[in-house]
C-alpha cells in the first residue's frame, strides 16, 4: 500500500484502477466558491493541480493536452480568426491558441477565477500569453456567455472543461451544442475534451449523438496520451458546422511558425485513426442519426 502522506492517488473506482504520483509537499489548498483546489510539488512531474480530488495538470505532461485541444482544430479550420475558450482557467490552451498568428482575438471564459490565479503562481509558463493584446480573460458562466454571443461571431469554440459533473455538466448537453452551432460562422468548429476512449466510451457516444442532434454536420474524435488522467489515454472531439474534419491544412501544420512539444502534422494524422472498438461504438451513433 502506498503511504498517503507521500503519494497523491486518483482512484477510478468503477474501473478498478488508480494513478499515483509521489509528492514532496502540498504547496496550497483552497476552497473557491465552485471547487476545492490543491497544488502539490511532486518528485517526477513538477507541480500538480488537483480539483475536487481529480488531477487537472502537471508541469511535466500538460503540453500533451493543451496542444491537442488547440492545434488540430485550428489547422482544420480554413482561416480561424475569432476564438473563444470555455473553461481553460490554467490558460495553457489560451497560450497555444495565441501561437497562431492568424488568430485576431481569443476570449477565455472560466467561471472560477481561482484556477487562473493559482496557475499564475504555480504554473507561470502557462500564463505567459495572458497579456497578449489579442487575449481577453472573463470570469463568468461560459454557458451564459455563449447564449449571448451574436450569431456567426466565432470561428472556433474550445471547451476546455473538467469532467461532466457539477458546474461542467451543462457543457456536455445538446442545448449547449446548439448554442455553439448558432454562434459559429459558416466553417466554424467546436472542440471539446472528451474523456478516455477506454474508460468513457459511453460519454463519447453521447457527445457525438448530442452534437449531431444539435445540427453539426460532422464529428471526429482524436486521441492522445495523457499520463496523469485515468487510463493514461485521453481524447478531444471536434464538431464541424460545414468543414470536413478528416482533412486539415497539412502544409501549414508542417510549416508552423512556432514550436510545439507534441503536435505536428504526423501526430495529427495519427490521432484521426480510431481503434476498432471506438470506431464501432461511434459508427452506431452515426447510423442511428441517419
Amino acid at each position: 500500500m502506498l503511504d498517503p502522506n507521500q503519494w497523491f492517488s486518483e482512484v477510478a473506482a468503477d474501473d478498478g484502477s488508480a494513478f499515483s504520483l509521489k509528492v514532496c509537499e502540498k504547496l496550497h489548498e483552497e476552497q473557491t466558491p465552485f471547487q476545492f483546489i490543491e497544488i502539490y510539488a511532486t518528485e517526477g512531474f513538477g507541480n500538480l493541480m488537483v480539483i475536487d480530488g481529480c488531477t487537472m495538470l502537471s508541469s511535466r505532461d500538460n503540453f500533451l493536452y493543451h496542444e491537442m485541444m488547440s492545434h488540430p482544430a485550428l489547422f482544420t479550420h480554413p482561416a480561424p480568426r475569432r476564438v473563444c475558450i470555455i473553461g481553460g482557467g490554467d490558460c495553457g490552451t489560451l497560450r497555444e491558441v495565441l501561437k497562431h498568428p492568424g488568430v485576431e482575438s481569443a476570449v477565455q471564459i472560466d467561471i472560477d477565477e481561482g484556477v487562473t490565479r493559482l496557475a499564475e503562481r504555480y504554473f507561470p509558463e502557462l500564463t505567459a500569453a495572458n497579456h497578449d493584446p489579442r487575449a481577453q480573460l472573463l470570469f463568468e458562466d461560459g454557458i451564459r456567455w455563449i447564449r449571448k454571443a451574436p450569431d456567426g461571431s466565432l470561428d472556433l469554440i474550445v471547451v476546455d472543461s473538467t469532467d461532466p459533473v457539477g458546474p461542467a455538466l451543462g457543457l456536455f448537453s445538446r442545448d449547449f451544442y446548439a448554442e455553439c452551432l448558432r454562434a459559429l460562422d459558416t466553417h466554424g468548429i467546436l472542440v471539446q475534451q472528451s474523456e478516455s476512449p477506454l474508460y468513457h466510451l459511453r460519454i463519447l457516444q453521447e457527445m457525438h449523438g448530442a452534437m449531431r442532434a444539435a445540427g453539426f454536420a460532422d464529428t471526429q474524435t482524436l486521441s492522445f496520451p495523457q499520463p496523469i488522467y485515468p487510463s493514461g489515454w485521453w481524447s478531444a472531439t471536434l464538431a464541424g458546422k460545414a468543414v470536413a474534419l478528416a482533412d486539415f491544412r497539412v502544409v501549414d501544420a508542417e510549416c508552423k511558425p512556432f514550436e510545439t512539444e507534441y503536435y505536428n502534422a504526423g501526430i495529427h494524422r495519427a490521432a484521426l485513426a480510431q481503434p476498432e472498438f471506438v470506431r464501432r461504438g461511434l459508427a452506431a451513433i452515426v447510423e442511428t442519426r441517419d
